[in-house]
């Protein structure tokens, strides 16, 4: 039997191909994200300490809504191709699937996070006073924060009738600890503020967490009717 690392791995290359072909999800996101900061641009025009102050909300934010038009496609193709039918009749682990949607959603909302961030810089004439490299590290950490979740309960509300509703309805309490973590940890690099709790540690306990819960509560998921 294949490896959870083998499966996963498959699983990923399928997701990544599918998508290169399609260009569905990034399209959704690139449009509504662009979209988002163009509004954004008009509605607040700080500068200085007041864009350094106001950023780090406005560029969460934007990336929340956006992965989430991304994540509620997550699950449509393999309902439609009885893909999870199949995958639930076999034996290869669940967390294989999960893991693999995971890791693609996360690779596409990096990817949008990487294209979109020189739009803030430039709308908002944004210059890190502190250290800008720890910015890595949180955008890898809330990023994971966001699509563990999301991939999950976009998996737990794919057969309701207003999916995607249900799904920002069911995410956005649940990833409020992150966004706030994700907010103050960008703020406070932005601005150069040094004290403060260590924002960076409260996300990779949080992504800990609930992917640990995500892995175990998947399968029962996948075998629900």
């Amino acid at each position: 039997m294949a490896s959870l690392v083998q499966l996963t791995r498959i699983g990923l290359r399928k997701d990544l191909q599918l998508e290169w072909r399609s260009k569905d999800a990034l399209n959704a996101m690139l449009f509504f994200g662009g979209l988002v900061v163009v509004i954004f641009s008009f509605v607040f025009q700080p500068t200085g300490d007041e864009a350094r102050e106001i950023a780090g909300g406005l560029i969460w934010v934007a990336f929340l809504f956006a992965a989430v038009v991304a994540m509620n496609q997550t699950w449509a193709r393999e309902l439609r191709n009885q893909v999870l039918d199949a995958y639930r009749v076999s034996p290869a682990s669940p967390n294989a699937l999960f893991l693999s949607k995971a890791l693609g959603n996360f690779v596409f909302v990096a990817l949008l996070e990487l294209l979109m961030a020189p739009l803030f810089v430039i709308f908002f004439n944004l210059r890190a006073i502190g250290p800008a490299w720890q910015l890595i590290p949180v955008a890898l950490l809330g990023t994971w924060a966001l699509v563990v979740n999301g991939t999950f309960f976009s998996a737990l509300s794919i057969r309701t009738r207003s999916r995607e509703m249900m799904l920002p309805l069911i995410l956005f309490p649940i990833s409020l600890p992150a966004v706030i973590a994700m907010v103050e940890a960008t703020t406070t690099i932005l601005s150069g503020e040094g004290s403060g709790p260590s924002w960076p540690g409260a996300l990779a306990a949080y992504d800990v967490m609930f992917t640990t819960i995500c892995l175990m509560l998947f399968g029962t998921v996948l075998s629900a009717e």
